[in-house]
Order: C-alpha cells, then sequence, then structure tokens
C-alpha cells in the first residue's frame, strides 16, 4: 500500500541539521493525522530499503508528542513488494514488458529480488518474445539471481531460457545458463539438454561451445566417480550423456571443422562408460581422416563391414574417407586396389541386376506378383521424410507439463538427421547407384594427379588399363584412357601424355585417332618437338590410324615454319594419297566433338584439380602421426625428438602438430614452460606464413597460459584471435581464473580485464587477470613471469 507522509525539518540552535525521514514498516507518525501522539519517546528509525541512500531518518520527540518547527516539507513514498510483484505478473500476461522491467527495476531497489514463481515467471515470459533484446534482459535476471539467491532459480524455467537461448543463435549465453544449473545441483536431464545441444550445433560457434559442454558434464562421470547404487545420484546419473549426444556434437564438429576436439570426445566416451552406436563408426572415421590418423581408420573397417543397419549412406562416407586417406598419405596401390575393386562389384551387380530384371519380367508376364512387391503407405514417422525446422515453440507451460521432454528429444533427432544430411553432401570421392558403391571423377582426378605427381607413369597405365577394362565405356573415346591423355595435353604435359600413350601400345590397347591428331597438334604449337612428332606418325602408321586434314595442315605448316620442305612436301603426298575429304573431315571433327562433350567429364575435373595447384605433403602427415602417438602415451621426450628430426629433414610442423602437443602438455600438467617456447616458434612460422593458426590451437594455448599463470602471452593469445574475429569463451577463462589464481593479488585495486566483472561471493570483483605490472606477484609466480620475458619468445 502506498504510505505518504509530511515531515518538518528544523535546525536546532546548536546549528546542526536534523532531517526526518520515515518511511519504516510502522511509521511514528499516523498517515491520517500529524497530531498522533508516539508510543516511544526513542528515535524513529528508517528503512534503508526504501531507495534513499545514505539518509538517515530521525524523529525528534518532546513531551511525547511529535513536532517540527521547519517549513520545508519532504513527501516520502513507500511501496508494498507484493504490488510490485503483482504488476510484474500482469505486466507478463499482457506483454507489457517494459512495463515488467520497470517494477522488477524497482523491486530489487526495494526489497531485492522477487520470489520464486514472480522470478519463473519473469524469465520465461521475457525468453517467449523471441527477441534478442529480451533474451538477454532474462538472461541478466539469471545472472544476477544466481550470484544473490540461487535457491530462486526453478531448473524448469532455466531449460527453457536455455533452449530458447539456443535456438535464437546465442550460444554462448545458453551453455552459460547450463553451466549455472550444474553448479546449483539443478541438473537438467539428458533428453532436456539434448535439444540444447542440437540447437546450439547448428552454428560454428555453437557446436565449438557445445563439444565443451560435453566435456564439462562428462568430466563429472570419468572413471566411474558418480556410484550409481545410491539413490542421491540418480538425478546427476540422469544428465550423463549418452551416445546420442555425442553423435549430435561429432557430426557437427566434422561440419564445421573442429576435428582435433571431436577427437578428445572420442577419447572421453569410454571413460565415462559410453559405448557407440553403429551410425557413430562412420563419424569416427572421418574425424580419424580429417587428423591423419590412417590406422585407426584401418581398425574400424572390420566393425564397419560387420556392423548391423547401417545405410547405404553411411557404407559411402567410410569408403570416401578411407579412399582420402590413402590418397593423403600417398598409399596409391592401396587407393587402386579400391577403386578396381569398386569396378569389379559393381559389372558383378550390374550382372545379377539384369538377370533379377529379367526374371521380375517373366513373372510380371504370367501376371503373378512377389509378396514383396507391394508397397504399404509410408509411414509418418519415417526417417527420410525431410525435416521441418520452422515448428512453432511451444509456451512455458505445455513445456512445463512435458515432463519427461519426450517433445525436445524428438527435436534434438530432427536436428541431427539435417546435420547428417549436410555432412553427406561433403561426400565427394564415391558414389552409389543400386547400392553399389563406384568411385567418381572426382577421385580418378585425385588418383591420376598422385601418379603424375610422383612421375608413376608405367603404375598409372597399368591402372587405367585395368580401369577401362572394368568399367567397360561404350566407345573407345570415352575410355578412361583417353580422357586422361587428353586431360595431360590440356595441361600441356606432353611429354607424359607421349609415355601414356606408349604404355597404352605396348599393352595392347587400341586409342582413337582424335588422341593422336590431338597430341600432334599440341607438339606443334610446340617448339623443338620433331623428334617427337616423327616417332609419333611412325606409330600411327603402325597402328593403322587414319589422321584427319586439319592435323595435316598443322603438319605441314609446323615442317614448312621449320624450314623443312621435303618433309612438308612429303605429308602433302602423304594426305593426297590418303583421299582425305574436308567435308569428310568435319563431320569427324564433329563426331570427336560430340563425344568429348558428352564423355570429358573426367578430362574436365583432372584439369581442375591440377589447376588447383593444391599439394600434398605426405611426409607432414606421417610425423604428424608419430608425434601424436608419442603424446598420446604421454611421452614428450619421444615427441620432442620427433620435432626435431622433422625440422632436420626440411619438415615445417603444421597446426596439427603444435596442437598434439600443446593438448598433451595440458594433460600431463606443470609444463606451461615448455608451451610458450612452442607459441615462440609458433609466431615465428606465422610470421612467415609458414603455418596458419586456427581456433583449437589457440584455444588450448589459451588455456595452458590461463591455467598456469602467464598472463601476458595469454593476452597474446587473445589479440590474435580477437584479430582474427574468432569467439573467446570468457566465461570458460573466468572460471579457470578464479578456480587458481584468484588469491594472485591481494590488494583493494580496481582490475579491468577482456573477461569483465566477476563476482566473488558477495564481493564485487573486476578481475584484471592477464596484467599482473598493476599489482604485487607472489613470489611463486615470479619464475613464471620473468620466463615470459625472455628475448627470445619476444616478437
Amino acid at each position: 500500500m502506498l504510505r505518504v507522509a509530511r515531515i518538518f525539518t528544523a535546525r536546532p540552535r546548536s546549528g546542526h541539521a536534523v532531517s526526518a525521514l520515515i518511511a519504516s514498516p510502522r511509521p511514528c507518525i499516523a498517515p491520517h493525522s500529524l497530531d498522533h501522539k508516539c508510543h516511544d519517546t526513542t528515535k524513529c528509525t528508517g528503512d534503508k530499503d526504501m531507495g534513499f541512500s545514505n539518509l538517515k531518518s530521525h524523529a525528534v520527540t518532546r513531551g511525547g508528542a511529535c513536532f517540527s518547527t521547519a517549513t520545508e516539507t519532504v513527501l516520502v513514498q513507500a511501496r508494498d513488494s507484493s504490488l510490485l510483484a503483482s504488476e510484474i505478473e500482469n505486466a507478463i500476461d499482457q506483454q507489457r514488458f517494459d512495463d515488467a522491467w520497470r517494477a522488477y527495476d524497482k523491486h530489487l531497489h526495494m526489497d531485492g529480488l522477487p520470489r520464486k514463481s514472480v522470478l519463473s515467471k519473469l524469465i520465461t515470459g521475457f525468453a517467449a518474445t523471441f527477441e534478442a533484446h529480451r533474451l538477454n534482459q532474462s538472461y541478466d535476471v539469471v545472472d544476477r539471481a544466481f550470484q544473490a539467491r540461487p535457491e530462486l532459480l526453478e531448473k524448469e524455467a532455466l531449460i527453457y531460457l536455455s533452449l530458447l537461448l539456443a535456438r535464437c543463435a546465442l550460444p554462448d549465453l545458453a551453455v552459460n545458463v547450463v553451466r549455472k544449473l550444474v553448479k546449483i545441483e539443478a541438473y537438467p536431464p539428458v533428453a532436456a539438454w539434448s535439444a540444447i545441444i542440437a540447437y546450439m550445433c547448428q552454428t560454428a560457434t555453437g557446436s565449438f561451445l557445445a563439444a565443451d559442454m560435453v566435456m564439462e558434464i562428462g568430466y563429472l562421470f570419468q572413471n566411474n566417480r558418480v556410484d550409481p547404487r545410491k539413490k542421491s545420484n540418480r538425478p546427476l546419473l540422469a544428465m550423463k550423456p549418452n551416445s546420442f549426444i555425442f553423435s549430435i556434437v561429432l557430426t557437427a564438429s566434422l561440419l564445421f571443422g573442429t576435428t582435433k576436439k571431436a577427437e578428445q570426445l572420442l577419447e572421453l566416451m569410454p571413460r565415462i562408460g559410453v559405448k557407440p552406436e553403429a551410425s557413430l563408426l562412420v563419424v569416427m572415421a572421418r574425424i580419424y581422416e580429417k587428423n591423419g590418423h590412417k590406422d585407426e581408420i584401418q581398425k574400424l573397417k572390420r566393425h564397419v563391414d560387420e556392423a548391423c543397419g547401417l545405410s547405404e549412406s553411411e557404407f559411402r562416407q567410410y569408403y570416401d574417407c578411407l579412399l582420402s586417406c590413402h590418397l593423403k598419405f600417398g598409399d596409391l596401390d592401396s587407393a587402386v586396389d579400391m577403386v578396381l575393386d569398386m569396378l569389379k562389384k559393381g559389372n558383378n551387380a550390374k550382372r545379377s541386376l539384369e538377370a533379377a530384371k529379367a526374371v521380375l519380367e517373366a513373372v510380371e508376364s504370367n501376371k503373378l506378383y512377389l509378396p514383396y512387391e507391394k508397397k504399404g503407405p509410408e509411414i509418418s514417422g519415417s526417417p527420410n521424410k525431410p525435416v521441418s525446422t520452422d515448428r512453432q515453440m511451444q509456451n512455458y507451460s505445455s513445456f512445463f507439463k512435458d515432463k519427461s521432454f519426450a517433445r525436445l528429444e524428438l527435436e534434438a533427432r530432427e536436428l541431427h538427421k539435417l546435420l547428417s544430411d549436410k555432412l553427406q553432401e561433403q561426400v565427394g570421392l564415391v558414389k552409389s547407384e543400386h547400392g553399389v558403391l563406384h568411385p567418381t571423377e572426382t577421385m580418378y582426378a585425385k588418383l591420376v594427379k598422385a601418379f603424375l605427381e610422383a612421375d608413376k607413369i608405367s603404375a598409372l597405365a597399368s591402372f587405367l588399363v585395368k580401369a577401362s577394362k572394368e568399367d567397360s565405356p561404350v566407345s573407345v573415346e570415352s575410355s578412361f584412357v583417353v580422357q586422361v591423355i587428353n586431360a595431360c595435353i590440356s595441361l600441356g604435359l606432353l611429354e607424359q601424355a607421349h609415355d601414356l600413350l606408349d604404355e597404352m601400345r605396348f599393352s595392347g590397347v587400341r586409342v582413337g585417332s582424335s588422341i593422336y591428331s590431338s597430341l600432334l597438334k599440341a607438339y606443334c604449337k610446340e617448339e623443338n618437338h620433331e623428334d617427337d612428332i616423327t616417332a609419333l606418325l611412325k606409330d600411327a602408321q603402325q597402328a593403322g590410324i587414319q589422321l584427319d586434314s586439319s592435323c595435316y595442315e598443322d603438319l605441314i605448316q609446323s615442317r614448312a615454319h621449320h624450314n623443312n620442305t621435303t618433309g612438308a612436301l612429303h605429308l602433302f603426298k602423304e594426305m593426297k594419297s590418303s583421299n582425305i575429304q574436308k567435308s569428310v573431315n568435319r563431320e569427324f571433327e564433329m563426331l570427336v566433338q560430340s563425344c568429348d562433350n558428352n564423355e570429358a567429364a573426367l578430362t574436365a575435373k583432372l584439369v581442375e584439380e591440377v589447376k588447383s595447384g593444391h599439394t600434398v605433403n605426405h611426409a607432414i602427415h606421417d610425423w604428424n602421426n608419430v608425434i601424436h602417438f608419442f603424446c598420446k602415451k604421454r611421452l614428450m621426450h619421444d615427441a620432442h625428438k620427433a620435432l626435431s628430426k622433422m625440422r632436420v629433414l626440411g619438415h615445417t610442423p603444421n597446426a596439427q602438430t603444435f596442437h598434439s602437443l600443446v593438448t598433451a602438455y595440458a594433460a600431463v600438467g606443470g609444463k606451461y614452460v615448455e608451451v610458450t617456447d612452442l607459441w615462440g616458434e609458433m609466431k615465428v612460422l606465422a610470421n612467415s606464413n609458414s603455418m596458419k593458426f586456427d581456433q583449437e590451437l589457440l584455444d588450448s594455448l589459451l588455456y595452458c597460459f590461463v591455467r598456469g599463470g602467464f598472463f601476458l602471452r595469454a593476452m597474446e593469445v587473445i589479440e590474435l584471435m580477437e584479430k582474427c574475429e574468432m569467439f573467446i569463451d570468457k566465461y570458460k577463462y573466468k572460471s579457470l581464473w578464479l578456480k587458481y589464481h584468484r588469491t594472485l593479488y591481494k590488494g583493494k585495486h580496481v582490475w579491468h580485464s577482456v573477461f569483465g566483472t566477476s563476482m566473488v561471493g558477495n564481493q564485487c570483483m573486476d578481475a584484471s587477470i592477464f596484467d599482473p605490472s598493476l599489482g604485487p606477484s607472489p613470489s611463486h609466480y615470479q619464475a613464471r613471469l620473468s620466463h615470459e620475458d625472455r628475448p627470445a619468445l619476444r616478437m
């Protein structure tokens, strides 16, 4: 209720000003009359919760009556907290959010945070607007309540807020809400936070944070820390991540390229007792392929071949990453064996399919129908049904009624299906036809390019001969051999094209006249190829190849240009004796052109692949594998010896090399001086454009420097990440600093940092966690700080 009182202030003879401000629940002056008698002759104190700071209220009494001799009046208003709480609820119901926020602000100044039900309604009401401004306000309410009175926070309201934050592309706030839930031991069930994870994984930043969140929650269950037999652990066990959670995050990590963090998740799974599903085997194989772990992919092959329930697309993804790994390591023999095996199985399946079609036609002609021919109606919940992401978000009341969070789990599975479909689009080396795997033109192009770079022409010719026999092209002009030679001619690799043509002739493979004509014309455009032209003409005559008139004209002009009139005259007589007509010649050229247009996909792919200029250093992948093995076994001395040997052989370490070393030092603990040495080398390589930083590497470096107390180096990493516009999880590193270094500075200084304001207990501290020059440092940090300033590490 509203209380209004007129108070008179007086100036006593002593010169001291006395201000009378009465705002307590039991005022000594009645609201109806100023002549009301006081029940006590002592001073009446006021309430400081009215928002009037640094004011003291006194009532001067004389003869039992409250009176004053001043002429100035002060109007005092006091609000009842229950009325403000009702005003907040009414404003939320009527969607007057500005009024609700003002009432909430008044409630904070008068009586602190509102009660639990009002606070939950404020959080969910603001969140349900789907507006970024209101969502941030809702998060601010949660953050203030978490710092002051966490018991007022309701688990369902916070899950609802986190879900909407993730859906509205605010993954950093969504993950912070889940972290707060874990800290106050209001553990969200796995069905609930799986949907939060799924929405977060739709963006690159969200997938990075989702991987961190799964690792943080999974750490609680490592090495059987939680006893499942205790009834008190049931809420915590309900939060334990399952195989589906890992599948979502791993798929998103593959999609957005954070594969090294994904491998850390794979290492976490057996430590918390999570067994991978069959579909997760393919995702694991793709992660190992991206990180260059060929042996791990080979180990999975038996499990993939024996797994039940894998779809055609999943088999295609596995063999795609296995072929990619063979090419990455330069294992051309294994890649050739896989391609030829695919072609052989494709021919067998084609013959079987033709036989099956013949049987089916015979059955249909007799009007007999097999039982499996009849197809039933499509099930509404089929996994092949396209997924819609435009579904209307349920309000909080219906959300609250779903105690099992079944609808959220369904949404998570649909979002996971979307991620899997996007991931399948990245498969480019293997295609599927009628359930049979075939290599694509891109695969042929990459394989041929690898043979050409390794200068293995004989091996390439042998592969092309075998592939042409298995593929059985419609015409000679459309065979693999012709397309590869045409591509070499287009790229100016005339010597390689001539060598391939010789290999085909020695193998007894007949090649059409268009190849000879194209190669002869290419020789004519260049100089100093007279011997090659003569040898090629002799080979064409021996093979019975009839050249067209345009080829003869180019040869005659080339001989005349080099003043070889005798050779030009001989070619002219040969063309006349062959009786080649120009009209026929045009028809021949049109025929060749039509064949090229219809069957030159491999030629175009090979030309595009070679012109891209992308080269693979197979030795770097081998050395990275060796260093990763030692780091995984925590044999850091051997890892450094391998790194030194790698440098001596002239191979430059890349981001993956340093990431293995940095993460191993972080796992060992206490090896942060060695990380600073690696950081100095990384900066030198980055300045010379020999290495490119990625977010995973810089995030690992920042963790080591903050954990070890190397704050100057941490600031360098932060500056580089901000320059590259990479996301920094400030909440994580602020918590890490508060956990290990909160007692570093003892003085009452005000620190400012990139991580903002930190609340420690009831005390507000602006922590400049990365500037030790502002305050005194304990003796055990002096060695670290002096090591940071060594000239060898300065850039």
